[in-house]
C-alpha cells in the first residue's frame, strides 16, 4: 500500500505558466503623496534628533570636547572660550529639533511638488511603464 505522500511525490510537476502584466502609472494622488512625504520627513526628523543626541553623548563620553578645549586654550592663550559649554546637550538637542522641524516642512513641500510635477509630466510622456510577473 502506498501512502498519499508517495502518490503526490510520484506526480509530475508541471511548471505554472508565467504571466506578465504591464501597467502604466499615469496618476499619483496629491494628498496621498503629501501624507507619505510627511511621514517620511517625520521619521527622518526623529532619526536626526536621536542621531545628534547619540553623537553628542559619544563625543562627550570620549572626552573630545575636553581635548578641543585644551587645544583652543593652548593656541589662544586663555580660558575665554569653551566648546563644552557652548555645545551642551540642551543646545545640540534644540538645534537638532529645529532642523528636524524645517526638514518636515521642506520634505512635505517637496513631496507635494514632486506629485504635481509627475502628474503634469504624464501628459507629455504617457506615464511610467511597470512590468510584473508571477514566479
Amino acid at each position: 500500500m502506498s501512502s498519499v505522500a508517495e502518490k503526490l511525490q510520484r506526480k509530475t510537476q508541471r511548471p505554472a505558466p508565467t504571466k506578465q502584466v504591464r501597467l502604466k502609472l499615469v496618476y499619483v494622488d496629491f494628498w496621498s503623496m503629501v501624507k507619505l512625504s510627511f511621514l517620511i520627513a517625520v521619521s527622518a526628523g526623529i532619526v536626526l534628533v536621536v542621531a545628534a543626541i547619540l553623537i553628542w553623548i559619544v563625543l562627550d563620553g570620549t572626552g573630545v570636547f575636553g581635548n578641543i578645549d585644551g587645544l583652543l586654550n593652548s593656541v589662544l592663550g586663555g580660558d575665554t572660550f569653551s566648546i563644552a559649554s557652548t555645545l551642551s546637550l540642551a543646545s545640540v538637542s534644540f538645534f537638532a529639533v529645529i532642523i528636524a522641524l524645517l526638514n518636515v516642512v521642506v520634505g512635505t513641500a517637496l513631496g507635494a511638488i514632486a506629485s504635481l510635477l509627475y502628474n503634469f509630466s504624464v501628459r507629455l510622456t504617457g506615464g511610467l511603464l511597470v512590468g510584473f510577473t508571477n514566479q
